[in-house]
């Protein structure tokens, strides 16, 4: 089978510099049509965490009913306070360009192999052939144990010694990054009023992703999109963005950016959550923009439990509902699904669950 993009080059690599000619015009295979523009800021509170790592039972309460009402409303919301060293982000966001500016031939040695989750992809072109993404992405795989450095050993065993010190900054990044999903956890938990500790124990031995996303300034970003609008398949993201901006959620209605809020992390509930919240907690469409004169860059950590996990609600909340919202699967599966026969949207949750029991009759 052909590459679906004539202009992609297996074997000397992706270039964005290659896809665009003035005389052809822009390609279509990144066309998005009939975009429509976001209409307004997203304006809500910032949730502060310093009084949750104090202690402090009414800031944690306060915490806690900004989350619930965010939650409620789209499953979007920014922490502040959130206790990750400012200059670990700052390293993980300025070491991306020790990768993505390499030669196309280097970075494809850590090609994204089909089906994976981890590895480097070019706009997506190995798996769709149109409404393709303006981006490059690096993904790599994270699990806590302290006396197993797969991140580092990922960046080199793909990329060599050079990037030793590379791996070493995105492990110590993600090592970050699930200390502050267990206060997220926690928070979720008592904004839910159910155990403050079950969906911290449930991701404990969890397997999660970081992906490290590189948008190139885009000729016409009127006619494409740096991310197509989705739901997240896993249970929550943690995103730093850069102050270049482009994020945007579709709520009440209408596309609202998330402006950067310096210091600031996002949070987003995703399929899985949705799932072990008893759809209580829905997770919500977003896209992200490409700007014409200035590169964009992104840091998503996508929190998700062992595989072989069930994902299945705690039972207060399966009472409170009067019925489960959605049957047991697995992590594996939903994965699976996604890589493998669906591309994610608004409706990716329900739509496993019909294709699972659909191929299980």
């Amino acid at each position: 089978m052909d590459s679906p993009l004539k202009f992609q080059e297996q074997s000397k690599g992706f270039s964005f510099e290659s896809v665009f000619d003035e005389q052809a015009g822009f390609p279509k295979e990144f066309l998005w049509p009939d975009l429509v523009s976001a209409q307004q800021d997203l304006s809500e509170p910032p949730v502060d965490l310093e009084g949750f790592f104090e202690g402090d039972d009414e800031a944690t309460k306060q915490a806690a009913n900004i989350i619930k009402d965010a939650c409620l409303s789209h499953g979007f919301f920014q922490v502040i306070n959130h206790g990750v060293d400012p200059d670990i982000i700052r390293d993980a966001e300025n070491y991306m360009d020790h990768f993505f500016m390499l030669p196309p031939p280097e970075k494809l040695k850590a090609r994204r192999k089909p089906g994976s989750l981890c590895g480097y992809s070019g706009a997506h072109a190995d798996r769709y052939a149109s409404k393709l993404p303006w981006k490059e992405t690096l993904s790599f795989r994270y699990h806590e144990n302290s006396s197993d450095r797969v991140v580092l050993d990922f960046f080199r065993s793909i990329l060599g010694k050079d990037f030793e010190e590379t791996g070493m900054i995105y492990q110590k990044y993600c090592e970050a990054m699930m200390d502050l999903s267990f206060a997220i956890l926690e928070l979720l938990a008592i904004s839910l009023g159910v155990d403050r500790k079950i969906y911290r124990k449930f991701f404990e031995d969890g397997y999660s992703i970081l992906r490290c996303n590189f948008y190139p300034p885009c000729q016409e970003p009127g006619n494409t999109l740096g991310t197509g609008p989705h739901c997240d398949s896993n249970s929550i993201t943690i995103l730093h963005q850069d102050q270049v901006g482009g994020l945007e959620i579709f709520t009440e209605n209408v596309w609202q950016t998330i402006p950067p809020l310096k210091g600031a992390l996002i949070i987003n509930i995703g399929d899985t959550f949705t799932a072990l919240s008893n759809g209580k907690y829905k997770s919500c469409l977003h896209r992200a923009m490409v700007n014409k004169h200035e590169q964009r860059k992104s840091l998503a950590f996508f929190l998700s439990p062992r595989e072989d996990k069930v994902v299945r609600p705690p039972q207060e909340l399966v009472c409170s509902a009067g019925k489960r919202m959605y049957p047991d699967f697995t992590w594996l599966n939903l994965s699976r699904f996604v890589q493998n026969h669906y591309r994610a949207d608004d409706n990716t949750l329900q739509s496993f669950i019909n294709w699972s029991q659909s191929v299980n009759t």
